[in-house]
């Protein structure tokens, strides 16, 4: 299994972004990841590694169709690796603008070598996880619905003891050359429907499909770090190929719940504290409780306002595949609430009433902003009424 990451994603636009977007998007990403404006942060590093590979695909209009196709995989089958497009990726270039563009080219060797045999479709699975799920990271029991290749007839389609013959109309070709004047035009085989051969006697269990409806079970590790909307690659574990053919991939995207306590945004979690209003005057400790299931102890100053935040370094959420500078964690931002009280009890006012008779002896000192405020409010009306 691996966790690549979705070019389009990567470049936060639509699969169907035209070349403007695409550029535009890609420039204001690279300017936001560069390392030069975020020295030491290899987290950094790589994201304008991922970003400038996705580039570097998608401007390519060739190189973009075949990974609209194929996915990631049109880069990493046969060695390419890493966003590289060299000769030995599906056989060459030329092989990956066959399969993509053999109906109107006549159609390309290597389908035709295959006897028909197709790749499987791929599958899409839509995983919920909590907060907590998402940075510990979770084992993962999927159940699908899936195509797999027929047991009894090992995906051939023909019964077994038996064995497809070769089409007698196409030679195996799956096409057939019809000529119309100067030109020679080739189509799809009427006889076989392009497999290259024919089923006398087909599977009683697959009907000659070469494949069943079937559920499955898998376990896959989902790693730590996964955001809302990231997207898992699990190799092979899509719709089994026809005909022989190679099966399709299954894709996981998750889908995180909202959390009560903590608001993500990348490798930041953001909490809300409440404090009580002798605190945030006096002084004191709160403890915020960490998906870490560690506690966090913020030391509130005398004089803290609503709105101010404390950053505790290394609680946030991990970094998906590891590579932050810190450890591979980001930072935990914890936003003071200063909570009026309510429901007093009589000596509770008694003493805020004694407070508000002093303070209003100080002449509001305690209170610089307001005292500010209404000072600049009577200086706007005297304005006016002059």
């Amino acid at each position: 299994m691996s966790t690549e990451i979705d070019y389009y994603e990567l470049l936060q636009c639509q699969r169907g972004a035209d070349d403007a977007t695409l550029k535009s998007s890609y420039r204001r990403l690279a300017m936001q990841w560069h390392p030069d404006k975020n020295p030491g942060d290899q987290a950094a590093e790589q994201k304008f590694k991922a970003i400038s590979e996705a580039y570097e695909v998608l401007k390519d209009p060739q190189k973009r169709a075949a990974y609209d196709r194929y996915g990631h995989a049109a880069f990493t089958q046969g060695g390419g690796g890493g966003g590289g497009f060299g000769a030995q990726d599906f056989g060459g270039f030329s092989d990956i603008f066959e399969n993509i563009f053999g109906e109107f080219m006549g159609g390309g060797r290597q389908q035709r070598g295959r006897g028909g045999a197709q790749r499987g479709q791929d599958l899409r699975y839509d995983l919920d996880m909590t907060l907590e799920e998402a940075f510990a990271g979770k084992a993962a029991t999927l159940t699908i619905e899936v195509a797999a290749a027929c047991e009894p007839c090992g995906g051939s389609g023909a019964k077994p003891g038996t064995a497809a013959r070769t089409c007698a109309t196409c030679n195996g070709q799956g096409r057939v050359a019809m000529r119309q004047g100067l030109f020679a035009v080739e189509r799809t085989c009427p006889a076989c429907q392009g497999a290259g051969q024919i089923i006398a006697d087909p599977c009683d269990s697959c009907r000659g499909a070469g494949r069943v409806e079937k559920e499955k079970t898998l376990n896959v590790n989902i790693p730590k770090g996964v955001d809302d909307g990231t997207r898992i690659r699990v190799a092979g574990e899509g719709e089994a190929g026809s005909r022989g053919g190679p099966a399709g991939d299954l894709y996981i995207f998750v889908a995180l719940k909202p959390h009560k306590l903590f608001k993500r945004d990348g490798t930041t979690l953001f909490a809300m504290a409440p404090i009580s209003f002798t605190t945030a005057a006096l002084g004191g400790e709160i403890e915020v409780p960490g998906l870490d299931k560690e506690v966090a102890i913020i030391r509130v100053p005398h004089g803290t306002q609503t709105g101010k935040q404390f950053r505790v370094r290394g609680r946030g959420m991990p970094a998906l595949n590891g590579g932050q500078a810190g450890g591979g964690y980001g930072d935990l931002v914890v936003q003071i609430e200063v909570e009026t009280p309510v429901k007093l009890t009589k000596r509770q006012r008694e003493l805020l009433e004694e407070f508000q008779t002093l303070e209003a002896a100080e002449g509001g000192k305690n209170n610089p902003r307001q005292s500010g405020f209404f000072d600049k409010l009577k200086d706007a009306w005297n304005e006016l009424t002059d």
